[in-house]
């Protein structure tokens, strides 16, 4: 597991970038935004602060004039089960955006390109054993969709 927070940014930019492609592949308009579009002195004071704009997601997209927000994560499922971790803080957050700002949803999508909105982790994991930090959620891989169910195929695309 990558633990240096530059290893870390570095893993998680990869991963938009390719979650921002293949969602391109999908039809869909990409544009970055969120904490790694900020100058680096409002990143290093969003790392300080509890806001849920800490949490902003990485991606908004639109196609065929629908609007989604993504939140990429990368370094899952766990390398130890075949679960997803979420910190509770991230879960929080993003619960907090899709009601701010319905009806445009908010996906989370995996390294493994699978998809699950916060409230299906909050769904799966209500009656489920928590971390016992709290710090974290773990959610089974098997409850998350596939991307192409989700944003469409290339190929559903090029009628």
């Amino acid at each position: 597991m990558v633990t240096h927070w530059h290893e870390r940014r570095q893993v998680g930019e990869a991963h938009e970038v390719r979650v921002a492609t293949a969602l391109r592949g999908c039809g869909w308009t990409v544009q970055r935004c969120g904490q790694g579009t900020y100058a680096p002195p409002i990143q290093r004071a969003l790392t300080r602060t509890a806001s849920a704009l800490r949490y902003f997601p990485d991606l908004i997209a639109a196609r065929d004039g629908e609007l989604i927000t993504i939140d990429a994560k990368d370094r899952m499922p766990s390398t130890h089960a075949d679960r997803y971790a979420i910190s509770s803080p991230t879960l929080a957050a993003g619960l907090l955006f899709t009601a701010a700002h319905a009806p445009t949803p908010l996906y989370y999508v995996f390294g493994d390109l699978k998809v699950l909105t916060p409230a299906e982790i909050q769904h799966y994991t209500t009656h489920t054993r928590r971390h016992r930090s709290g710090a974290w959620v773990m959610v089974t891989t098997h409850q998350a969709h596939p991307f192409n169910d989700v944003f469409g195929a290339t190929a559903d695309r090029a009628t």
